[in-house]
């Protein structure tokens, strides 16, 4: 399994996902996408280390764990980053690296998101609200990648809804957008 420092942002957590490559070169990160992801649909963990969201993107799921698990058989994931209930940040990918966390997609007229873009997943489903700590960690999150990549701006932070219609409904209607944004309105550096 590969491993790797965490970003220097402070608030995360290396779990170190075999689920990445390189980007192509000279990409530049231009795009934040916003997940969510829960395993079992609509399950939480209290023990997000120990969880099974944390082996998928590990790379070490028993997908005969549970019945719903049938259809990740062989899938290779990860966002960069997930988001879990407690607003407790888990970094599986190097945000310089591409994550394989798109799939299929496209935006302003390019395919392959994955290759200018970064993910960040919230433990979450489309129609369960999403906790205070989370909105607060993605907030911070979200300020220190701004920085770090000012070609990603408000106008190119997106919902996996948005880069794959018909495909993916998340972070879905749970997600309170406006107040997201305004967050990073409000607390821009």
């Amino acid at each position: 399994m590969r491993s790797f420092s965490p970003d220097t942002f402070p608030l995360l957590t290396a779990r170190p996902s075999p689920h990445y490559d390189d980007r192509p070169a000279g990409e530049q990160i231009s795009l934040l996408v916003i997940h969510n992801i829960s395993l079992p649909a609509g399950q939480f963990t209290k023990d997000p280390q120990n969880s099974y969201v944390d082996a998928l993107f590990c790379g070490t799921l028993d997908t005969t764990a549970h019945p719903d698990f049938v259809d990740l058989q062989g899938v290779r994931v990860a966002a960069h980053c997930v988001i879990w209930r407690n607003g407790q940040i888990f970094q599986y990918v190097p945000f310089a690296k591409r994550g394989w966390h798109a799939g299929l997609s496209f935006f302003e007229g390019r395919e392959r998101c994955n290759d200018f873009s970064i993910g960040i997943e919230l433990e979450g489903t489309d129609n369960i609200p999403y906790t205070e700590q989370q909105y607060t960690s993605l907030v911070q999150l979200t300020q220190y990648l701004l920085q770090q990549y000012p070609a990603i701006t408000l106008d190119r932070i997106v919902g996996h809804c948005d880069i794959a219609p018909g495909r993916k409904t998340d972070p879905g209607a749970a997600f309170d957008w406006q107040r997201y944004k305004q967050a990073l309105k409000e607390n821009k550096a």
